[in-house]
């Protein structure tokens, strides 16, 4: 694509052979090569991988470490341990670590492949043929059909529906399935046929690739001509085409350029906390060991100076050394050498393990498995377990994630009388689980299957002829900008702009009131079985600013009437005084219906007089004709006959949430993680779903809510809100000081420790003044001190914006969850990014690091896995740095015993073996399995999820008490046998003391001291820890035997010397002994620590295993809770995402069909069965089971 002056790309279609030609206009001398279709989200190839992963592998501090160990172990003249004891486990490191990474990349490569294969017709030379995605360039022209993946960005050039209309889901790219409207622009809409698309010419001049996915600008030059292009007419990668035959597009963007694609983003290397914190305490234990090394080489250069030099006859220097300074120096790299077994390389071998094994887990729980779906919970990385025990903060996404964008038409009251609660024989609304069959609409041919309603008296009402009940659903027959198409008699499919929409038409369609069809100026409806045909006057549009949509009609009288359906804040204002008594007890209603997180709208109708709509109709005419400020003239207008309104009612939609959201939020709540939604939504819609969900209620002291659209506007209202928290927490404390709470955050505010429950709600355009940087702080410290924030009409970049900002500030864990392409820069932004899978998107799922189909399972995702793993780590980390100061620091203390010669206390096999036999299964285990509490408990006691959040379990207090309880070990690991041996004798007098038998004891102190230690440590024991605890043990023996025997002696005699030495010291009393008394002293101190801080200082964990003992023989006893009623101040329930602009589209004609303009083919199908059907039914409704297929209903056919 060539370069504009201005940075914008040029595209020209054909002639050529493949129908188009790209970069052909190449303005100011720039140029931009121009990128296939072909995606590519894999990092290596066959050739790359081995040099690009080594590189990257050692650009880890530890295998760097390493490797400098053993290039130090190749230099004979300092190297006192074999070079095998390092390269063997640095190679298993190196290879376990490339292994993974080669299969992440091979599942990326079949990824990209599967994309890159699909098919697509191009236009080539005049005729349509197969070609792959990765094949299509900038400049074809390519056809789409029904149920197809747009395969790169569009322009729009015709299609099968009337005017170039077609409709598209974009689930992939936002997570929503309501269906969208794109139109050709006119002058393209008439190539319909490969012959006139083949001489397409045009040029298209547009902007630099970009991730707006709701912005497009650009121009079509053509026939010397210029149009104006903007986001209606594109088609983006991703979307699919719905209830729309065919399209032809011109591809704009391909590939890597796409917006889809422009919006995955770079995958960020995410590291943990504890990651982070390992490199520290890394270079912290090198500078130990470097210290270590230098108190001993000084101590070697002063013996070498003092006592060494007096026997150099027998124990001469090595050759090079020439002085004992220079000696000195040999023997500080020689400890180094000796003494870096405190970091093993063992160690990062363990975690990636024992993630492993958690991320299986997690893979394997079947209880986080969605059989509807078929979808299991998915770990797609093995580097962030234990960081799921640590979130505090949770940023979601609404549509699709908490919702299932699926709205039902739930309750309504209809003049002053609420339909919708199911009763008992009694009277008593019935309780959830007490649900009767749902009202039979099967003598209805025309009802939808999948309605559900639960109230008859509806039914009944419509039955009785209740002229009020007729009215109000002939409103909603009528007052939409539905379409409908009847592909067979009967059976209809209404293609709704807005979810909403469609759950109020259908049910409309199911009580007898069914929109049939319409043209620019009619709306025919057959009301309960007559076909009516209305003539339509005019549609007053909806919009955010109105929250109100209007329709006048004549009826086949000639009665002029407005319906109107809206906000209750802006209609109950516009109606007429008489409507008062009604109106209160409709306000009632709508209490109620917002109590309960549902969506309401109110109805309201009005007669018009001939004389003063003709009048009123030449107005409108001129106002939409003028040039200069239309709208305000228009909004004017429509504002003069929506006034002095008759009130028919209201409806109540239910938005479904996804299954459990609220029981998890509350959960979630109680174990400290504070909830951020972030939407794309407005407001009304965003504020009503947080009430479903139960993150808002009406007991919270107050909702701020931030409008403000300038920087100062902003600015004040924030301040305010702080001001009000304050005020409120100072009368509450009621004169006495509080204590600010502790924070480890940078940020750290009075505002944390406030009393009172508050929540704020912010919109996009004051977010965006709000994430200035002269602004950013004060609005996180408003935000932080509220217990729920709801961000509404926030762009992916802000989004990503707002997580950014928490971790700058409060360096705390963040969570992002989304399902689509517009939560992708959110998820890879977080910490950890978990993806909704089994929708129709799939792109937040491809970017997460972990997936699973249902909102729900987050809250096990946390509580269990993520609290069990930052557990099991945490203890791992504290035992391994323990086992290993213990062992190394043995040869500190020997050092003073030894002439500072850089000796070895055990034989260089053991050292070898201790980390990768010996020692590694059983904390392997532990790492793995070990548990405080059952899974039950972790979700009952949210609680106990606190103590990751804190850090408490591995901080660098914890480690500092680790390694100070190795190097007492250690002491008492060498000090007690060297003293033992000092005097003791064996059974035949002879001298105990020797260098071999002294090591075996010391080595066998420690395999025992180490696995006593961690039977203390482990609280779950399965079958495996036993096996590999004592298998441990029984190995080293085994060994230890082995290494000493006289066949190992037989074939290799420099090797192994030392003959029956470990079963001539094993022998020995005193030595066992010896082993007993070392192991007491060690452990003893460990017990009684133990066992007073349970007693005195219990943790949480602790007192849910004592109560668990406790009740273990007792029932558990369900408490049932009803549902508490709705008590507070008022509160509007208005939400609806219907959007402008479709009133105009309707009243222009541009997306009827031809064949839907002849009323005859509707009108003339009489429907008298079904009335007299309906009357025969009278009376035997409540004996009558109806049996939808469904139990989730559904607002569209599609």
């Amino acid at each position: 694509m060539g370069c504009g002056a201005a940075g914008y790309g040029a595209v020209r279609g054909p002639p050529g052979p493949r129908g188009g030609e790209a970069g052909a206009s190449q303005r100011a001398g720039l140029q931009r090569e121009v990128p296939s279709n072909c995606i590519k989200t894999s990092k290596y190839n066959i050739i790359t991988f081995l040099p690009v992963n080594l590189f990257e592998q050692f650009q880890e501090v530890a295998n760097t470490y390493f490797l400098f160990l053993l290039i130090l172990q190749l230099i004979p003249q300092i190297s006192s341990l074999s070079w095998f004891t390092t390269i063997v486990p640095l190679v298993l490191v190196l290879t376990i670590t490339a292994v993974k990474d080669a299969t992440d990349d091979y599942f990326r490569h079949k990824s990209d492949n599967q994309v890159n294969n699909r098919q697509s017709q191009v236009l080539i030379s005049g005729v349509l043929r197969q070609e792959q995605w990765m094949n299509v360039r900038v400049g074809d022209i390519i056809k789409l059909e029904n149920n197809q993946f747009v395969a790169a960005d569009l322009l729009l050039l015709s299609s099968s529906e009337p005017h170039g209309l077609c409709y598209i889901e974009t689930a992939e790219l936002d997570g929503e399935t309501n269906m969208k409207v794109r139109q050709a622009i006119p002058v393209t809409s008439e190539l319909g046929d490969t012959s006139k698309l083949a001489q397409f010419d045009g040029e298209v001049i547009c902007e630099p690739p970009n991730n707006k996915l709701d912005k497009f600008g650009g121009t079509l030059y053509w026939k010397e001509n210029k149009y104006p292009l903007s986001n209606q007419n594109m088609l983006l990668r991703g979307c699919v085409l719905r209830n729309t035959e065919w399209c032809f597009g011109l591809v704009i963007f391909a590939g890597p350029d796409t917006k889809l694609m422009q919006n995955s983003g770079r995958t960020k290397f995410k590291r943990t906390s504890i990651d982070r914190l390992m490199n520290t305490l890394v270079l912290w234990i090198f500078g130990f060991l470097v210290c270590m090394g230098v108190i001993l080489a000084i101590g070697n250069a002063i013996w070498e100076h003092e006592v060494g030099v007096c026997f150099q006859i027998y124990l001469p220097w090595d050759e090079g050394v020439h002085s004992a300074f220079f000696s000195g120096f040999l023997s500080f790299w020689s400890y180094i050498i000796i003494l870096n077994t405190v970091v093993p390389i063992s160690l990062y071998v363990s975690v990636e393990v024992i993630r492993l094994g958690h991320s299986y887990f997690i893979n394997w729980d079947k209880k986080m498995y969605c059989a509807k779906r078929r979808t299991p919970a998915e770990a797609r990385t093995t580097t962030l377990n234990e960081e799921l025990g640590q979130v505090e903060y949770i940023f979601s996404d609404k549509t699709g994630t908490l919702t299932q964008n699926i709205m039902v038409f739930s309750k309504c009251s209809v003049n002053a009388r609420s339909y919708g609660d199911v009763q008992d024989m009694l009277g008593h609304k019935a309780e959830l689980g007490e649900r009767p069959e749902p009202v039979d609409f099967s003598f209805n041919p025309l009802a939808d299957p999948r309605f559900q309603f639960w109230d008859p008296s509806l039914l009944e009402a419509i039955k009785l002829g209740d002229p009020h009940v007729h009215e109000f659903f002939r409103l909603l027959s009528l007052c939409h900008t539905v379409m409908s198409e009847e592909k067979s008699e009967g059976e209809l499919y209404y293609k709704a702009q807005s979810p909403d929409e469609g759950a109020l038409v259908t049910a409309a369609r199911n009580f007898g009131f069914v929109f049939r069809s319409r043209t620019p100026k009619t709306i025919t409806v057959h009301e309960l079985g007559r076909a009516i045909t209305y003539q339509l006057l005019a549609i007053l549009d909806f919009n955010n600013i109105r929250k109100r949509m209007s329709v006048i009609v004549r009826s086949p009288e000639g009665k002029i009437r407005l319906y109107c359906k809206g906000a209750d804040t802006i209609l109950l204002e516009r109606l007429h005084p008489i409507n008062q008594d009604l109106t209160n007890v409709t306000t009632d209603h709508l209490n109620e219906y917002a109590g309960e997180g549902l969506r309401t709208l109110v109805l309201a109708y009005k007669d018009l007089e001939e004389s003063y709509y003709e009048e009123w109709s030449e107005r409108l005419h001129r106002a939409s004709s003028a040039h200069e400020a239309r709208e305000d003239r228009l909004a004017q207008l429509y504002d003069e006959v929506e006034h002095d309104m008759m009130l028919l009612g209201a409806t109540a939609i239910e938005d479904k949430l996804q299954q459990g959201v609220p029981e998890t939020i509350a959960i979630l709540t109680l174990a400290n993680i504070k909830i951020w939604v972030l939407t794309g939504d407005k407001q009304e819609t965003a504020v009503n779903i947080g009430y479903s969900c139960k993150m808002l209620t009406d007991d919270m002291t107050e909702v701020f809510v931030i409008t403000g659209h300038t920087v100062l506007e902003v600015r004040e209202e924030l301040r305010k809100a702080r001001e009000k928290m304050m005020d409120a927490s100072r009368s509450m404390s009621n004169g006495f000081s509080y204590q600010e709470k502790l924070s480890s955050s940078k940020l750290t505010s009075v505002l944390e420790a406030i009393a009172g429950e508050y929540a704020l709600v912010i919109n996009g355009h004051s977010l965006a003044h709000a994430l200035e940087a002269d602004m950013e702080v004060e609005f996180l410290e408003t935000a932080c001190a509220c217990k729920a924030v709801i961000c509404c009409r926030v762009t992916p970049l802000q989004k990503a914006q707002v997580v950014e900002l928490v971790k700058k500030y409060k360096k705390a864990v963040t969570l992002a969850i989304g399902d689509g392409a517009n939560d992708v820069s959110m998820i890879k932004t977080a910490h950890i990014g978990v993806g909704i899978s089994g929708q129709e998107g799939i792109q937040a799922v491809l970017a997460s690091d972990y997936s699973f189909s249902q909102f729900k399972f987050l809250q096990r995702l946390l509580l269990v896995h993520g609290r069990w793993s930052y557990l099991r780590m945490c203890k791992f980390l504290c035992y391994f740095f323990y086992k290993n100061f213990a062992f190394t620091m043995v040869h500190f203390w020997f050092g003073f015993f030894c002439g500072f010669s850089a000796q070895t206390v055990y034989d260089q096999y053991f050292i070898t073996l201790y980390n990768i036999v010996y020692t590694s299964l059983p904390v392997l285990a532990m790492g793995v399995f070990d548990q405080d509490v059952p899974e039950q408990r972790s979700m009952e006691y949210p609680k106990l999820y606190e103590p990751g959040q804190l850090n408490l379990l591995f901080n660098k207090r914890e480690f500092f008490i680790c390694i100070a309880q190795g190097i007492y070990t250690s002491v008492l690991m060498f000090f007690i046998p060297y003293g033992v041996f000092a005097d003791a004798t064996r059974d035949d007098g002879a001298q105990l003391a020797d260098y071999q038998s002294f090591a075996v004891t010391v080595a066998t102190s420690l395999v025992i001291v180490v696995s006593v230690q961690i039977g203390l440590d482990t609280g779950f024991w399965t079958a495996i820890n036993h096996f590999f605890i004592w298998g441990s043990l029984a190995a080293y023996f085994a060994i230890l035997f082995a290494m000493h025997s006289d066949g190992l002696f037989q074939m290799f005699p420099n090797q192994f010397r030392f003959v029956g030495n470990a079963q001539n010291t094993l022998a020995q009393p005193t030595v066992w002994l010896t082993i007993a008394l070392t192991t007491v002293v060690c452990i003893m101190p460990v017990v009684a620590f133990r066992f007073l801080k349970l007693d005195l200082k219990p943790e949480l964990s602790d007192t849910v295993r004592y109560t668990q003992l406790v009740r273990k023989k007792q029932k558990t006893q369900h408490r049932c809770m009803r549902r508490a009623g709705r008590v507070g101040s008022r509160r509007s329930g208005y939400a609806f995402s219907h959007q402008e602009g479709f009133g105009e589209l309707i009243m222009s004609g541009k997306n009827m069909r031809l064949s839907s303009l002849a009323l005859s083919s509707f009108t003339a199908r009489p429907s008298t069965g079904w009335i007299e059907t309906l009357r025969k039914k009278k009376g035997s409704d409540s004996s009558t089971a109806g049996s939808p297929s469904s139990a989730a209903s559904k607002a569209l056919k599609v």
